[in-house]
């Protein structure tokens, strides 16, 4: 007998949102030597979550903390909320795995930005939901237009970054107040927070989780450097965060991540380090490229959106460039955003090797279109 997928499952792409830069490796047979395609933050953890994880690893034989306690304890210090408005996911994809789960059905609608981060609609399109792409407004997130296609269609979500995922742009957040205040109650808005940590705390619209309809999402693996252990969390109203233990998997946090991510909450010496690095890697980066001639945007994330200068096959040009000179970045996927590529920001060494590798590319362009 052939296996009988759902309906829903037969009309899928067998393929992930991303490719990854191993994957690319294998195909070309080489090593990179500097990985800024992924936002990533090549800093990496603090010593003492290092030593935390040396600690624990014999200890790997045993299952996580299928509760987090010990994190979301330490979430709720660090927050000053209530443990009840915390839960913790496989990073932010797995939260959104859920929330998805929790609010879609097929047939069911949901807004989101034409070119934004891609793992929502994977998950919308998972669970057999229609999604509405509202485009870009001169590289922002169109806040009023995604309001409007709230309303219009019913959605059952609305999904927005802030600062945003691909192009580093950032909305305030008396616009971003605004937003909630004009949301139909009964449209649940995901607010996704991943870069949250490279913006001051004040430049934030404050947590309010007497909003049953809200649910922010933060993560461990931008500016903790904990990529790599899959640990986010959400925060938001009790009733909707105690709605994900429904659904959840229940051993998905590994133990490692969760003691991790508790460890590294508590040096935020560490946390302050890496965002005055991240910094001035991104003016570095932004330096090296205005040598050769490209204009960047300005970022509130740990990556640099470099204009091309063309449209979608230039920056595609460029970024095949430095890929084949072992530099892994990556471009968004829609027009106009992918008249950019993206630069993570990295070490001295990084950026050392991807000027040189610039300059390669511009001497065998003979800079045709460059």
């Amino acid at each position: 007998m052939k296996p009988k997928f759902t309906k829903i499952a037969n009309h899928l792409p067998a393929s992930v949102p991303f490719v990854g830069p191993e994957s690319q490796e294998r195909q070309n047979s080489f090593i990179f030597d500097a990985r800024l395609g992924a936002n990533e933050s090549v800093f990496g953890p603090s010593k003492l979550v290092i030593d935390a994880i040396k600690a624990q690893a014999e200890a790997v034989w045993q299952y996580g903390d299928p509760e987090s306690f010990d994190l979301i304890h330490k979430l709720s210090d660090f927050y000053d909320l209530p443990k009840d408005n915390f839960i913790i996911g496989e990073g932010i994809d797995g939260l959104l795995g859920n929330l998805v789960r929790l609010f879609v059905e097929p047939g069911d609608n949901v807004v989101s930005s034409l070119g934004a981060y891609p793992t929502f609609k994977y998950h919308v399109d998972g669970f057999g939901g229609n999604i509405s792409l509202v485009p870009y407004n001169k590289y922002y997130e169109d806040l009023d237009a995604l309001v409007i296609a709230a309303k219009k269609s019913k959605a059952k979500i609305v999904y927005l970054s802030n600062p945003d995922n691909p192009m580093g742009t950032f909305h305030s957040k008396n616009d971003i107040q605004d937003f909630i205040d004009n949301i139909p109650d009964e449209t649940i808005l995901c607010l996704d927070e991943a870069y949250s940590d490279f913006v001051d705390k004040s430049d934030l619209v404050s947590i309010n989780v007497e909003r049953e309809n809200i649910i922010r999402f933060r993560t461990f693996s931008k500016a903790y450097g904990l990529a790599g252990l899959r640990v986010g969390y959400g925060i938001g109203n009790n009733k909707l965060v105690k709605a994900f233990n429904k659904v959840r998997n229940h051993f998905g946090v590994n133990k490692l991540g969760q003691i991790a991510a508790k460890v590294a909450l508590e040096d935020q010496k560490h946390l302050k380090n890496v965002l005055k690095k991240v910094e001035q890697s991104k003016n570095d980066i932004a330096v090296i490229f205005k040598k050769f001639g490209f204009t960047s945007l300005v970022s509130r994330t740990n990556f640099v959106p470099i204009n091309s200068g063309g449209d979608g096959n230039l920056a595609a040009k460029l970024m095949t460039g430095l890929i084949q000179e072992k530099i892994f970045v990556r471009m968004p996927s829609v027009s106009p955003l992918n008249s950019f590529i993206r630069i993570t920001a990295g070490t001295n060494d990084d950026l050392l090797v991807l000027e040189e590798a610039m300059n390669k590319i511009i001497k065998k362009f003979k800079l045709r279109h460059l």
